[in-house]
């Protein structure tokens, strides 16, 4: 049998010799001792190996802990452990000795400890194991390899679980890579420091890479996600990841529509939806779309009751009385109006076969006779009114028509207009030998004052101080033009006009035409040649209307787009249709919207007179609709405005911002006014107007804002001021405008005005942030970084692009075209051209072809082509280009543009 020499040599000696070396190597069997590690079978066992009954198992040592092996055999003679391939001294086994009782064999059992610096001592070879070798007579047994190792836990996670936002019923993956660890580490999840159980809540995956999904998220899964790393050394926990489980706001269903806003004709419903199914948590976007709809509706008016006429009388009767009736069907009420008020049966006393006879008395005879004679007086009264009438009417002049008599005809019935001062002048003949109608020059188109009309003694109203009406350049001094706009004040029909020579105009004119024009208000009037019949002389006036001065009525969600224009004078007999030119301040899409023109009547009533995009060809007015500007084709003067009705949310009005400031500022509080305007010119011009008297000055460029029909208000806050310098004296964070007072367009001048404190007088930067917008709508911001101190400079003009040109314009200097050649146009495109080169390819050359029909219902289409034309370029048009459009037509006439003066 094998046999140690020494600790660790092995060899194979007779049973003799190995008595021998047990003595000398101090090993014996005497007394007992426990530390023998050998023993003498019995010869019942002497022939059986031994078996294992207990083998090492691998280890992990924990921080400096040794950790003990156990090796149990039977029947064994001795038992050694071999570590890394090398015998373990017997000093450092520990043996036991036992007897099996149900075998009777021994049983002997060896442990050892092993430290970690036994083990580390090996470190970068391989892992470090044990095993155990037993002997028996027969022969040895080796027990399986049991590895001890150094168990640790490291602090850094690999791959940490990262916070997110997610949407409701979504999947979420975290991630997470636990440490490096020995044995390796077990994961497990806890939300909110509670542990997650996937057995209990089937919503939650831990994949076996250690991730955890959450199959769809809850807003009960909202919270902060750890991953715990632990084995055998430590526990170690991740950063927390904050879920977020947001939900996206939906749209409940609608509500039935509301009653119709007018109680009889036209109005308006809505209906409206909330953003409640579901409604948007934790950040989640709130629906998009809508949540108020509006609708054009047609209530039914109610109708009063109206009497039937009475029947006829009945036969008398046996009562000596006889009857009459009428029914409440004419018309019969209906939708609530009110029935008929009074006796629907009437009874009379009479004569009859059953009553005494009476006779017709003398009462009777002269009551008839009376009759007679109150019919011929009003029949010879009627004479005289007649002839009284065709006697004044052939004293007044045929050929000149001064603006009081045009107007006499349409005074209000029952009203007796006022007497003017110099009545004579109704009837007195102009002598026309002294009336200047000549004009200098050629017939090119100039625009110098050499070719203006002087009519001296064109207008009909009371002399100026010196005796002249000439018209120069369209303008009159200053006292001359207060007392025009006082003369024509105390005109019946210009009862309305506001007393403001700025905004007004006005110029005679006669059959050549002209044009009118309101300086930095967008307005003009071109009265086209042949516009005036020939022999005629009008004085015609064009103005702008304050808001406040004229009250324009609008109800529900309609809202005044323009500014109201008045010319006049009302009722003048004109040829062909002038051209009214105004600024509107809508986003010109009639999708959006219904845009009428409303005219004031001589009542001082509003009428619908147009529906924007529903023109009718036999209409007396029609309506070019630009970007920013409505050309509106008239043959009747007067008061005029547009107002639109929004049809849905996508509506929007254009409104211009616009930012002043204090022009010097000695003390520590500095002003900056927002001013929230219609984008027209005539308001602006209002505005830098009243600046200028203020001492403002403009400190940005204007911005243009789309205000759209939402119900909701205007905001405005400022931002970004150094707090070290600067500070805002209000006390909310934001200034509102209500929705209302910008819808309706008829409230002026609706501005905010922001305090700031500087801390210092000698704090001269000012650099802020102020931003306007809709509340949930669209918005500007503006940038400011001037200084206040430096920048003194008063209101800037050049903003308001000065219009140098003329107020008023009469005969060819009026019109880029000169009269002749406009004659030649007019014969050589209005004829129809097989080949369509006439007057429609010259619309559809010039982008007019969407008013074909209109153009082709007028006596001479090209001419109202050119009207328009001169309308749209009197600014900025370039004859040549319409030359070139000619040339492109095929009309050799396209070179009648170029010829010389003499031929003019």
């Amino acid at each position: 049998m094998p046999l140690l020499l020494g600790p660790f040599v092995r060899c194979r000696l007779s049973a003799t010799l190995l008595a021998l070396w047990l003595v000398l190597s101090g090993f014996t069997c005497t007394g007992g001792s426990e530390h023998a590690a050998t023993a003498t079978l019995p010869a019942a066992f002497s022939d059986l190996l031994p078996h294992f009954l207990v083998e090492p198992e691998d280890e992990y040592i924990v921080k400096n802990k040794p950790v003990t092996l156990t090796c149990r055999s039977t029947p064994a003679t001795q038992i050694y452990f071999k570590c890394n391939g090398e015998w373990v001294h017997q000093d450092d086994h520990l043996i036991e000795r036992t007897v099996d009782p149900a075998t009777a064999l021994p049983v002997m059992q060896v442990t050892i400890e092993i430290t970690r610096q036994q083990v580390e001592k090996i470190f970068g070879l391989d892992e470090y194991w044990c095993q155990c070798v037993a002997w028996s007579t027969t022969g040895t047994q080796k027990s399986q390899k049991a590895y001890i190792r150094i168990a640790y836990l490291r602090k850094n996670f690999e791959e940490e679980p990262q916070g997110k936002e997610v949407a409701l019923d979504q999947e979420v993956l975290l991630r997470c890579h636990p440490p490096e660890g020995v044995p390796q580490a077990e994961v497990e999840w806890q939300r909110n420091e509670d542990v997650i159980d996937p057995a209990s809540d089937p919503n939650f995956v831990i994949t076996p890479d250690h991730n955890l999904v959450i199959k769809k998220a809850r807003l009960a899964d909202t919270g902060n996600y750890t991953c715990v790393a632990k084995n055998i050394v430590a526990r170690r926990k991740s950063t927390s990841a904050a879920i977020l489980v947001y939900v996206n706001g939906g749209w409940s269903t609608w509500t039935t529509w509301s009653s119709c806003s007018a109680v009889c004709g036209r109005g308006w419903q809505k209906r409206s939806r909330s953003c409640t199914n579901p409604t948007p948590l934790n950040g989640g976007t709130s629906c998009e779309g809508q949540n108020v709809q509006k609708s054009a509706c047609v209530a039914t008016c109610p109708v009063d009751g109206g009497w039937s006429e009475w029947s006829k009388w009945s036969a008398c009767g046996a009562d000596c009385s006889m009857w009459r009736s009428r029914e409440c069907t004419q018309p019969s009420p209906g939708t609530g109006g009110k029935d008929c008020q009074g006796l629907d049966l009437q009874s009379l006393n009479c004569t009859s076969e059953q009553c005494p006879q009476t006779v017709s008395g003398a009462e009777d005879v002269a009551l008839y006779v009376g009759m007679v004679a109150v019919a011929l007086c009003l029949t010879l009264l009627l004479i005289v009114v007649v002839l009284v009438y065709r006697r004044k009417k052939e004293g007044l002049d045929a050929d000149v028509a001064d603006s009081s008599i045009l107007t006499t005809g349409f005074q209000p019935m029952g009203i007796k207009p006022s007497k003017p001062e110099n009545s004579h002048l109704l009837t007195i003949q102009p002598d026309l030998t002294t009336t200047t109608t000549s004009y200098q020059g050629t017939l090119r188109s100039r625009h110098d004052a050499t070719g203006k009309f002087s009519m001296t003694n064109g207008p009909l109203l009371d002399p100026l101080p010196n005796g002249s009406h000439t018209l120069h350049n369209g303008k009159l001094n200053s006292d001359a033009a207060a007392e025009f706009v006082s003369r024509l004040s105390t005109q019946s029909y210009f009862k309305t006009l506001p007393r403001d020579v700025a905004n007004t105009s006005y110029g005679t004119f006669n059959f050549l035409g002209g044009r009118l024009t309101i300086p930095n208000t967008g307005i003009s009037l071109l009265i086209p040649p042949e516009a005036i019949p020939r022999g005629k002389i009008y004085e015609i006036y064009l103005t702008v209307q304050r808001k406040e001065d004229l009250r324009l009525p609008v109800a529900g969600c309609q809202t005044l787009l323009s500014p109201i224009v008045s010319c006049g004078p009302p009722g003048v007999v004109l040829s062909r249709p002038v051209i009214l030119s105004m600024d509107h301040c809508f986003d010109a899409c009639l999708d959006n919207w219904a845009v009428r023109l409303k005219k004031q009547n001589y009542e001082g009533a509003w009428e619908d007179v147009l529906l924007m995009g529903e023109e009718l060809v036999s209409d007396p007015y029609y309506c070019q609709l630009e970007a920013e500007t409505c050309r509106l084709f008239s043959e009747q003067l007067g008061t005029f405005a547009l107002v639109g009705e929004s049809l849905h949310m996508g509506a929007a009005k254009r409104l211009r911002l616009v930012l002043f400031s204090d022009a010097y500022c000695s003390t520590l509080e500095y002003n900056i006014r927002v001013y929230c305007m219609d984008d027209t010119q005539d308001v602006f011009k209002e505005v830098m107007q009243m600046e200028r008297q203020l001492g403002g000055r403009l400190i940005d460029e204007p911005h243009v804002l789309l205000f759209k029909d939402s119900y909701h208000n205007l905001r405005l806050s400022i931002h970004d001021m150094p707090q070290a310098h600067w500070r805002s004296k209000l006390l909310a964070g934001y200034q509102e405008i209500p929705f209302y007072h910008i819808w309706n367009g008829s409230q002026r001048y609706l501005h905010c005005t922001f305090t700031l404190e500087r801390l210092s007088l000698s704090t001269c930067e000012l650099t802020c942030q102020l931003c306007v917008w809709q509340v949930e709508g669209e918005g500007q911001s503006f940038s400011l970084d001037f200084n206040i101190a430096k920048d003194t400079r008063a209101l800037d003009s050049e903003f308001l692009l000065m219009d140098s040109n003329a107020t008023a314009l009469a005969g060819p200097s009026a019109f880029q075209i000169p009269y002749l050649i406009r004659q030649k146009i007019c014969s050589s495109l209005d004829a129809p051209c097989p080949n369509g080169a006439d007057w429609r390819m010259l619309a559809q050359r010039l982008k007019l072809e969407r008013h074909m029909s209109f153009f082709a219902s007028k006596a001479s289409p090209t001419s109202v082509i050119l009207d328009l034309w001169e309308a749209q370029h009197f600014h900025s048009g370039n004859i040549n280009q319409l030359a070139t459009v000619m040339a492109d037509i095929g009309k050799q006439e396209a070179m009648i543009f170029l010829v010389s003066d003499g031929e003019c």
